[in-house]
């Protein structure tokens, strides 16, 4: 399943949660599509990432959530919501 992610600061300078990252490793489980890191606090970084199932996800918020408020919810692309409209519309 498809994930979006995003990161709020709250603990920490920039260049401590940028330190974090480099040596940080997703748990096993999550695969990464793509992680941008903004000019913003609000959000501060937007991660999409693929999970089979909520444990990597727990993993990872348990081990950011120091530095981070984190909002993770579900996501589809846009083909594949066009897809269930279409389905939804009876076409």
């Amino acid at each position: 399943m498809l994930f979006v992610a995003l990161f709020r600061p709250t603990e920490g300078t920039p260049m401590e949660r940028v330190a974090r990252r480099v040596q940080y490793q997703h748990p096993e489980g999550v695969r990464t599509i793509a992680e941008y890191w903004l000019q913003t606090d609000d959000p501060h970084v937007v991660a999409i990432f693929e999970a089979d199932s909520i444990a990597p996800i727990m993993a990872m918020t348990a081990e950011w959530g120091d530095m981070f408020d984190i909002t993770v919810v579900p996501a589809i692309t846009a083909e594949e919501g066009i897809e269930l409209a279409k389905q939804m519309m009876g076409g």
